[in-house]
């Protein structure tokens, strides 16, 4: 019956000829047209069917595939909208996760022992972990090299570029301690892997300077630096994988957004009591105030 009444919907003869002709009651179809959703729902109703529809023709589409078709079909919506349907009928695109090298452990450089194996961070800078990951472009590559505090889980210093060298990592390290200014690093142990990039003369150098004790995890064992793993797998699957950069500037903004804006400020961690790398140090300080 509800087919009918679409085709009376549909028709472009009067409602009454329209009824008489399919041998349907008027009041039926009026009772039947208050019970249709609104225009509004029918829309989100329509795109939900068209987003399917496209993904089913087009496996590999993600949402940003999705919203050209639709453009090129006559549908007007903006690539949020879009993404925001397909999440919420799980039809994003589950991304094949590249193992892309991003440690050069190879060299002839000085390497150091690991000084937090067993080690608990009871106090903001005592311990900061850092670690690179590859972050795949729609053209080309990004590299992201983060510093975590271990006490808090904030991450502290980062930084995205197109070359994976030791200016990358200096930068992240930079900012770390710019947002560190005016605390006491002497004693701060600051930990790594063996690649490269942490193991040059740049930056060791800086790290001495500043009084940080320098401690690498051993070679080939990711679980020596498992807590800057785990940043990185939740940066991964809670960002990096939802979406599709267009380029550099796409991926910055929103990995920015995401470290600064939702890992740091609003997602809770289990590991430091439910609460948020801010509001651990925020608590962390008035305890030490109020001791």
């Amino acid at each position: 019956m509800a087919l009918l009444y679409k085709d009376i919907r549909d028709s472009k003869l009067p409602v009454a000829t329209a009824c008489m002709t399919l041998d349907v009651s008027r009041t039926g179809y009026k009772h039947w047209e208050k019970r249709e959703p609104s225009t509004v729902v029918k829309q989100q109703i329509d795109l939900e069917q068209e987003i399917r529809g496209i993904t089913r023709e087009f496996l590999s589409y993600g949402y940003r595939r999705v919203t050209a078709e639709l453009k090129r079909r006559g549908i007007k919506a903006n690539h949020k909208k879009v993404l925001k349907t397909m999440k919420e009928c799980g039809l994003t695109r589950k991304k094949r996760v590249f193992r892309v090298c991003t440690t050069n452990s190879n060299h002839g450089l000085r390497t150091y022992p690991n000084l937090i194996k067993s080690l608990k961070a009871l106090w903001p800078n005592m311990v900061w972990a850092s670690d690179i990951t590859y972050i795949g472009l729609a053209k080309g590559n990004a590299y992201l090299a983060v510093i975590l505090d271990l006490f808090s889980r904030k991450c502290i210093g980062w930084q995205l570029s197109e070359n994976i060298d030791a200016q990358l990592c200096l930068d992240a390290l930079d900012m770390a301690i710019t947002n560190r200014k005016g605390i006491q690093l002497t004693g701060l142990i600051h930990h790594s892997d063996q690649g490269v990039q942490y193991a040059s003369n740049e930056y060791t150098a800086k790290l001495e300077a500043q009084g940080i004790q320098i401690s690498m995890s051993r070679k080939g064992n990711p679980y020596d630096n498992a807590f800057a793993e785990s940043f990185m797998k939740t940066l991964k699957y809670e960002e990096v994988y939802m979406n599709e950069y267009a380029d550099f500037n796409d991926a910055f903004n929103n990995i920015e957004n995401f470290i600064e804006a939702v890992y740091n400020k609003k997602r809770i961690h289990s590991s430091i009591g439910y609460i948020t790398p801010e509001e651990c140090e925020k608590q962390w300080i008035l305890n030490k105030v109020c001791a």
